[in-house]
C-alpha cells in the first residue's frame, strides 16, 4: 500500500526551472535548477539498462515506447521465454525488473522514476530453521541450507539516509542543453564560456515547470538526442523515427576497438558461440548458444548507464548520458556531493548483489550482500545465499538457443531453422557453421 501511495504522489511533484533561451537560434542555452532536480538527472546514470526499457514501455506503452536497438530486442526476447527456461520464476522476475545499486538512495529522491519496490529480505520458510540468519533479497529464488525455499519475510532495520541524495540539498546548478552540470557557485564567466555564450543580448529568460511526465520525456530524449532540453522545452523533435517508433540513432564513426579500459584488457574469460553464415553473401543468419552465453546476456540488463559509459570510456552514442557522467567526474566537486564516497560510487558503479553472471566477461563487480540486522535478541547479521545453481545463474540447461543479429532470443528449433532458410530461399549448401571465441574485445 505504501508503495502504491508513493507512485500516486509522484504525479504531484513539480520542479520549477529557470531557462535561458537563445532567441535567434531557438535553442536552450542553459537551465538553472536546485539539487532536487539535479539529483533526478544524476539518477539516470544509476538506472539499469533493463529498467530503462521497462519504465519507458510502462509509461509510453508498447506502441509508442522508444526502441533501443538490440537492448529492446533482448529484453522482449527474455520476457517472451517461458518460465520453464529459468531456474525459478524469481530469476526471470529479477532480470526483467533489475534493481540498481542506488535503489535505496533513489527512493529518497523527490521523484524516483526507477519504479522499484522497496528492498525486502527473505529467510527460510520454516520459523524454527537453525539457519534462519541466512537471507536472500529475492523471494523463492534461493534455497536455504536445510533445503527449504526462502520465502518468509525477514524483519530488519532499514538503513536511514541523509536528506541529501546525490548532491547537497542547499546547492543550485547550471545545466547545459546537452546535460552538462555545473555548480552555480563556480566562476560565472568561465561557466558562460563553457556554455558557448558570447552575446548576452540574445538570451531570453523563461520559467518552466517539469512534472513526472516531463521527466519521463527527458529520460527518453536524453537517450536519443544531443540536445534533450531544447527538444523537450521548445518542442523540437530531433529524434529518429523508423516505422513510427523512436529509435536510438548511432553516431557515425564510433569505433570501440582499443577504447575499453586498459586495466580490463587482460581478461581471460571466454564463451564459445556458433554462428550460421550464408557463404555466398557472408551474411550472419543467426547464432546458437547454450545457457552459459544466455546467462551473460541476461546480466547485461542489470548494467547501469553510468557503468556503460565507464566501460566504453565515452565511446557511446548516448552523448547526453556521457555528459552527465563527465559532469560528476570533472565539474561537480566533492563539496557539492552528498557524501565523500559519492563521486567514486557513481563513476565506478557496481551491479547489485546477485546479478553478476557466472560467465561474466565484462570487468564488472557486484556489491557485497547488504548488511541489515535481525530484531531478535541474537542480533545476528544476515549474509548471502546464492541462487539455486549459483550466483548469476539464470537459465536452465543443457539447452540451445537461437540468437539473431539484434539479440532476439528464442529456444533453438531445428524445424524452425529449416523453415526460415526456405522462406529466404537459402539452400543448405550455402550455409556454413562457424565457431567463435567470445572474449572482452568481441563483447565491447
Amino acid at each position: 500500500m505504501a508503495n502504491f501511495v508513493r507512485i500516486l504522489l509522484r504525479f504531484d511533484v513539480k520542479f520549477s526551472l529557470k531557462v535561458v533561451i537563445n532567441k535567434q537560434k531557438n535553442k536552450v542555452i542553459f537551465v538553472e535548477a536546485n539539487s532536487d532536480f539535479v539529483d533526478v538527472l544524476i539518477s539516470f546514470l544509476t538506472l539499469p539498462l533493463g529498467a530503462a526499457v521497462r519504465v519507458l514501455k510502462k509509461h509510453y506503452g508498447d506502441k509508442e515506447a522508444p526502441v533501443f536497438g538490440s537492448l529492446t530486442s533482448l529484453y522482449n526476447g527474455l520476457a517472451n521465454l517461458d518460465n520453464s527456461h529459468f531456474w525459478t520464476e524469481g530469476c526471470k522476475e529479477v532480470l526483467l525488473n533489475p534493481m540498481g545499486s542506488f535503489a535505496e538512495e533513489c527512493r529518497k529522491l523527490k521523484l524516483d522514476i526507477s519504479d522499484t519496490q522497496p528492498t525486502e529480505y527473505f529467510t527460510c520458510e520454516h520459523p524454527n530453521c537453525g539457519r534462519a540468519w541466512f537471507t536472500s533479497v529475492y523471494y523463492d529464488t534461493a534455497i536455504c541450507y536445510c533445503g527449504r525455499p526462502m520465502t518468509r519475510k525477514a524483519v530488519g532495520i532499514t538503513k536511514e539516509f541523509a536528506p541529501a541524495v546525490f548532491t547537497i540539498n542547499t546547492a543550485s546548478f547550471i545545466i547545459s542543453d546537452d546535460l552538462q552540470i555545473f555548480p552555480n557557485s563556480t566562476d560565472l564567466i568561465q561557466t558562460l564560456i563553457n556554455l558557448g555564450i558570447a552575446n548576452m543580448d540574445v538570451g531570453e529568460l523563461r520559467t518552466v515547470t517539469f512534472g513526472f511526465n516531463e521527466i519521463m520525456d527527458l529520460l527518453m530524449v536524453s537517450l536519443l538526442s544531443r540536445t534533450p532540453l531544447s527538444d523537450l522545452i521548445l518542442y523540437k523533435r530531433h529524434v529518429t523515427y523508423v516505422d513510427g517508433l523512436a529509435r536510438l540513432k548511432f553516431e557515425p564513426g564510433i569505433s570501440f576497438k582499443g577504447k575499453v579500459k586498459e586495466a580490463t584488457s587482460n581478461s581471460n574469460e571466454m564463451i564459445i558461440l556458433k554462428f550460421m553464415v550464408q557463404k555466398s553473401t557472408n551474411k550472419l543468419l543467426f547464432a546458437r548458444a547454450g545457457e552459459d552465453f544466455l546467462d551473460f546476456l541476461c546480466s547485461l540488463l542489470a548494467i547501469p548507464f553510468g557503468a556503460v559509459r565507464y566501460l566504453l570510456v565515452g565511446k557511446t552514442c548516448l552523448k547526453a548520458i556521457d555528459n552527465l557522467y563527465v559532469s560528476i567526474v570533472d565539474h561537480v566537486d566533492d563539496n557539492h556531493l552528498a557524501t565523500p564516497a559519492m563521486k567514486n560510487r557513481l563513476m565506478k558503479a557496481k551491479l547489485p548483489h546477485g546479478y553478476i553472471s557466472e560467465n561474466q566477461i565484462l570487468p564488472l563487480t557486484g556489491e557485497s550482500f547488504p548488511y541489515t540486522y535481525d530484531t531478535s535478541p541474537d542480533l545476528q547479521k544476515f549474509s548471502s545465499v546464492k541462487f539455486v545453481k549459483g550466483q548469476g545463474k539464470y537459465i536452465r540447461g543443457p539447452t540451445m538457443y537461437n540468437i539473431t543479429d539484434d539479440l532476439t532470443v528464442t529456444p533453438f528449433c531445428m524445424a524452425s531453422m529449416f523453415l526460415a532458410l526456405k522462406e529466404q530461399n537459402i539452400p543448405l549448401s550455402d550455409v556454413q557453421e562457424l565457431e567463435l571465441e567470445i572474449r572482452l574485445e568481441e563483447v565491447m
